[in-house]
């Protein structure tokens, strides 16, 4: 980490606006102005952001650092690394580690690695169920009572799919204003499913995975949530069904949130014609009829946030036959240019509505108080400098996980993340570790 104190920031496009300055000092965002000139008596670094768009530091609600248990896929230092690298400045761990983060100890555990490490802030996700084996509630109260004041709980990687469990999860959350997390999967539907249902699944003798089983989930969750009166939040939304439930529950004044990651914007199950586990992933890939719908939705508003669901294994888990392989997909190196080339560039979404989905949304979710704020005087100095005008390609070997199981080998992508700063100390500068 670097020892500089204070950073005077030069003609940044604050939001993709006029050039403006920004000096970051003592941990926060000390001054915002049109010129600023600076003196101190201790380090200072003045940083050229000609052509660069300042945001608020990114933050993910949904990232798996696999620590504890699998530190062969991820630990939470390499993960927060990978974070910074993309520009996040938070990030919430999932709850599927070994042993599971269903108490308070574990998720303790997680949320001190993450200030040990300091790339970026970490809040653990809390399991729904004890083990995530769906039977019984976990030590949700506990877990939020806890050092890490966990508000968002998810046996995301499983369903909740006992509709009085999920009742009852639902409930117990409100009394400490928390949020469940749903991983919208039924269960009998998806039995060996392999891919998105459909012609191709069954031109290339892949077993299907309906629309319908996602679809199924979240209607009758948006029911149960405003039947109690919680908040619901969908996670990994990828069908265009999936849209329109969330955009009729909001409009009868439902309290449903809900995401959609990267790989679901830009990538279709015509990949798995390729048979490369690399495209496999839970939700799968759908159809371009689907990414469409999600675009729309999140330009729209009807999805709320862009959400990773960064998924490190190691080389076995996808180097094999796709039956065999496991789900999931890198996420957080690429997150934001995946945005510009789908959101940004064809004109879905301006910059301010990148950061309303990509930091102010994730940290009102998940109750974070210290992150996704306006860079304004006085905000925590949570900063990203992105430049939209290059492209680079996309390689394996540089990514700051320990994993390199990206879908995105070998493809140009638009944009990089030159720095990003955690309340005002560089992470990244000139886009390498700081």
């Amino acid at each position: 980490m670097t020892s500089v104190t204070s950073y005077l920031i030069k003609n940044a496009s604050l939001l993709g606006g006029e050039p403006t300055d920004l000096l970051l000092a003592d941990g926060v965002v000390r001054e915002v102005a049109r010129s600023i000139h600076f003196e101190s008596s201790g380090p200072v670094e003045t940083i050229d952001a000609t052509g660069l768009v300042a945001l608020p530091g990114l933050v993910d609600l949904h990232t798996h650092l696999r620590e504890p248990g699998r530190e062969d896929a991820e630990t939470v230092e390499s993960g927060t690394r990978a974070a910074a690298m993309g520009g996040f400045t938070a990030v919430h761990a999932m709850a599927n580690t070994e042993p599971v983060a269903d108490t308070a100890g574990v998720v303790e555990q997680v949320w001190r690695l993450g200030r040990e490490a300091g790339y970026c802030d970490v809040y653990p996700v809390g399991a729904v169920t004890v083990g995530l084996r769906g039977e019984q509630l976990a030590e949700l109260g506990a877990m939020a009572d806890s050092a890490a004041g966990v508000r968002v709980f998810s046996d995301d990687g499983r369903c909740v799919s006992d509709a009085v469990l999920m009742r009852r999860a639902l409930e117990y959350v409100k009394a400490f204003d928390g949020v469940v997390a749903q991983h919208a999967q039924e269960p009998r539907l998806t039995e060996g499913a392999q891919m998105n249902e459909g012609e191709l699944s069954g031109r290339l003798g892949l077993a299907g995975w309906p629309a319908v089983a996602e679809e199924a989930i979240i209607a009758r969750d948006v029911l149960l949530a405003e039947h109690v009166g919680s908040r619901l939040h969908v996670c990994h939304v990828s069908t265009a069904g999936s849209v329109d439930i969330v955009r009729w529950a909001k409009a009868k004044g439902v309290d449903v949130t809900a995401e959609v990651c990267p790989h679901h914007l830009l990538l279709t199950d015509e990949l798995a014609a390729t048979y490369d586990p690399i495209y496999k992933v839970n939700p799968p890939l759908r159809s371009a009829a689907d990414v469409e719908a999600l675009r729309a939705g999140l330009a729209d508003g009807t999805i709320d946030i862009v959400a990773t669901d960064h998924a490190p294994h190691p080389l076995e888990d996808k180097d094999c036959e796709w039956a065999a392989a496991a789900f999931g997909m890198l996420g957080l190196e690429t997150a934001l240019s995946i945005v510009q080339e789908t959101m940004v560039d064809p004109g879905l979404l301006d910059w301010a509505g990148v950061a309303e989905r990509m930091s102010y949304a994730p940290a009102r979710i998940g109750r974070v108080t210290d992150h996704g704020r306006p860079l304004e005087v006085g905000a925590p100095a949570h900063v990203v400098l992105y430049d939209p005008a290059v492209r680079r390609t996309v390689e394996p070997a540089e990514s700051a996980s320990l994993s390199r199981n990206t879908p995105y080998a070998g493809m140009e992508l638009p944009g990089r993340v030159v720095a990003t700063f955690l309340r005002g100390r560089a992470t990244v500068l000139d886009g390498k570790l700081a």
